[in-house]
Formats: C-alpha cells, sequence, structure tokens
C-alpha cells in the first residue's frame, strides 16, 4: 500500500496496540481504529493557506493526493456572520459551510477518504447503513471507481438522499424504521464479505474531518477560533475537527485548541447525557424522537471518542430543541443567503443556547459548522414556515 511519509498506523481506542497501515475494519478488540501520524515529518511551512481540495492536505492523510478518490471535496466557505456575533454578544462568529461539497454534505470528506482506502484494500463490494448523507456520498464516490456499493437507509430518509444513491448507481436498500433498523438489516441480510463503511467501522471517515480544522484555521491565518460548535450524529465530525485543531497546535501552526461542544436535539442526546453525568460510558436512548433523521443515532459508535474530544478540549455539550435548531437554520439562510441544513441549525441553536448559558465571552471568536445543505432537509424547513404561517 502506497501511503503517505507520515502515516504509521492505526491505534486500538481501547487497548493502544498498533496495527499496520494494511488493516482493515476495527481492531482485534472490537474497538475503533485511529490513524496515527508522524507530525516530525510534516513540514507545516508547506501546508496550504488556499487549497483546492481537502487532498491538497495530504502530507496528513493516509494516502498522497494522487491516488484519492476525489471530486474536489473540502476548501468550503468560511462565511462571516457578523450578524449572529452580535445577537450572541461574541468577538466573532464564522460559519464553516460544508453544504458546498460535491454531494452537499460534510460526509463528503469521509467517504472520499474511506472509499480511497477501501479501493487501496482491492475491496470488491463497499457496504454501509447511514441516515442519509452518507449513503448519498458513498455511492457517489463509489461511483467514481465502478465498484459495487450497498446503502441501507431507513424510510424516514430525506427523499433527495434516497434519489441520488440510486442516481449515483449504487444499491439501496429501505428499511422500514429508523437508523439502527437499517443497521440490523445490513448485518442481517448482506451475505457476501463486503468493507464496511460504517462511521468508526473505518477509520478514516473521522479521520478525514481533520481537514475542515485545517482550512478554518488556515483561512485564518493559522490563528485557530476560541470554540468550535458541532452538531453531533455518530462523533465522527466532532472527534475529526477536534484533533485536526490539535494536529496544527502540535505543529506549531496555532496557539491554541478551542474548546469544542457537542449540539443534540432534545429526543436523542446520549452523548449530551453522558457528558452531563460525568459518564465515561453511553446510556443509548431508547426511543430516539428528532425531526432531524442525521442527529438521530441513539447509540452512536463514536461517542465514547466524542466524549473525550469534550475533556480533552475543555468544551462542553448541550441539547436544543427541534423548533429551536429548525428556526435556527431558517435564519441563518436568510441572512448568510447560503443554505443550512437542519444540522447546522442544530449547531447554530447550539451556539445561542451556549452564549445564553455563559460558556461563550465577548471576546470568542467562535467556529459553526453546517453540516449539510439546506435542500437535503428542505421539505422539513419549508413545513416550519407554513406552521408559522409563511
Amino acid at each position: 500500500m502506497d501511503t503517505s511519509d507520515a502515516f504509521v498506523g492505526l491505534d486500538c481506542t481501547a487497548t493502544g496496540d498498533r496495527y499496520a497501515p494494511d488493516h482493515a475494519g476495527r481492531s482485534d478488540a472490537g474497538a475503533p481504529l485511529d490513524p496515527v501520524y508522524d507530525l516530525d515529518a510534516v513540514d507545516p511551512d508547506a501546508l496550504p493557506t488556499d487549497p483546492d481540495s481537502m487532498w491538497d492536505y495530504d502530507a496528513l492523510l493516509p494516502v498522497p493526493a494522487d491516488r484519492a478518490v476525489s471530486a474536489s471535496e473540502g476548501a468550503t466557505p468560511l462565511l462571516d456572520a457578523d450578524g449572529l456575533a452580535a445577537e450572541l454578544g461574541v468577538g466573532s462568529v464564522h460559519l464553516k459551510d460544508e453544504g458546498r461539497n460535491p454531494t452537499g454534505s460534510v460526509l463528503d470528506r469521509g467517504l472520499s477518504a474511506a472509499v480511497t482506502m477501501a479501493r487501496a484494500h482491492d475491496a470488491e463490494l463497499l457496504a454501509l447503513a447511514a441516515p442519509g448523507d452518507a449513503g448519498q456520498a458513498a455511492a457517489a464516490y463509489a461511483g467514481r471507481v465502478d465498484t459495487d456499493l450497498y446503502a441501507y437507509l431507513p424510510s424516514r430518509a430525506p427523499f433527495p438522499n434516497k434519489a441520488m444513491v440510486n442516481v449515483h448507481g449504487a444499491d439501496m436498500r429501505v428499511v422500514g424504521g429508523r437508523y439502527p433498523d437499517a443497521l440490523d438489516a445490513l448485518d442481517a441480510d448482506l451475505q457476501r464479505d463486503w468493507y464496511s463503511l460504517g462511521a468508526f467501522t473505518t477509520p478514516y471517515r473521522h479521520d478525514a474531518y481533520r481537514t475542515l480544522a485545517y482550512e478554518v484555521a488556515a483561512a485564518r491565518d493559522w490563528t485557530a477560533p476560541d470554540a468550535a460548535v458541532v452538531a453531533v450524529g455518530t462523533g465522527e465530525t466532532l472527534v475529526g475537527v477536534a484533533r485536526g485543531f490539535r494536529d496544527l497546535h502540535e505543529l506549531g501552526l496555532t496557539d491554541r485548541v478551542p474548546r469544542c461542544y457537542a449540539v443534540q436535539p432534545e429526543g436523542c442526546a446520549p452523548v449530551v447525557e453522558a457528558h452531563d453525568a460525568g459518564s465515561e460510558d453511553l446510556t443509548p436512548v431508547e426511543h430516539p424522537d428528532t425531526i432531524c433523521g442525521e442527529l438521530e443515532i441513539p447509540d452512536p459508535a463514536g461517542g465514547s471518542l466524542a466524549l473525550d474530544a469534550l475533556a480533552d478540549t475543555a468544551g462542553g455539550a448541550i441539547t436544543v430543541a427541534d423548533e429551536e435548531l429548525l428556526e435556527s437554520a431558517v435564519a441563518l439562510t436568510q441572512r448568510l443567503g447560503t443554505e443550512v441544513g437542519a444540522t447546522g441549525g442544530a449547531a447554530a441553536a447550539g451556539a445561542w443556547a451556549l452564549a445564553d448559558r455563559g460558556d461563550l465571552s465577548a471576546d470568542d471568536s467562535v467556529l459553526v459548522v453546517n453540516a449539510d445543505a439546506g435542500v437535503k432537509t428542505a421539505d422539513v424547513l419549508r413545513s416550519h414556515l407554513m406552521g408559522q404561517g409563511v
């Protein structure tokens, strides 16, 4: 396997055991693996300040850019939300608009890396269960290398996700119910050997979100924000972003690692509940219920790692009501001229709630991640407006 100079292996998050770069799947202990890089092999002065794709940071990714399965994901805009900053009473707010990725979500970063490594492992069949966006992204990247993909989506996944999985040429199975039902169906139904693209089964999805942090700091002249607010479903985006900022600090490019905050809807908040209880273990939500399907993950595979990210960055966690996340998505869409989805609305609503709670100070620079484009949940956002008589 032709890996980057800095990529040294995969560490088990349970035991610390080191696995070779060509290992696939979880560890022998059944735990997620975490890619490890030798930062001494990276020249910080060579990292780009104006990337065209996340793969411009291939010095900190597992393979060189010329081996990547890419559709120019990353390099998304960092929008100045000065009106929101004034309302929150903070120094500045910037929105990282991941809706501008090829299939309209932050998941493109993770699935680009995951499919890249699947091809490096000569995988013939790829599969995953997903709430929606990850299925669409996986189909897009599998299609680029003409590799078979089975995508299991719950029936409540947004129609655009389901439609585009088929348009990209993947084999879709729609399973009645919610995300856990799709996950169970995948495990029960698929009999052939397959390479999993599931979050924290492949280690490369959460690894790829480090590039989001690189882009934010580079756009700010290698200055990290004081706080980063991320909506949490599987936990992969939060884990990757926190580690990306830590990389930059260890490389000497930034003088701090921002406090990272997890935001979850009130109806499905296992990470927030564990954080508030001071527990290292998550209790799965027995009856999850939120309008935002991307965040309705009752037993997140990366929950423990997300808690570690909050602790390591001296951050925190907060819940928001469905009504608040929808209102925030609409408000930012109207003010910024971009399209903020329900997941991004959750992050923005979380920033408001954190400011009200006193977690954000008057001098803070705040990053809010808009995880997907408003068109993904257009019907939900429109229904919210109709409920207000608009």
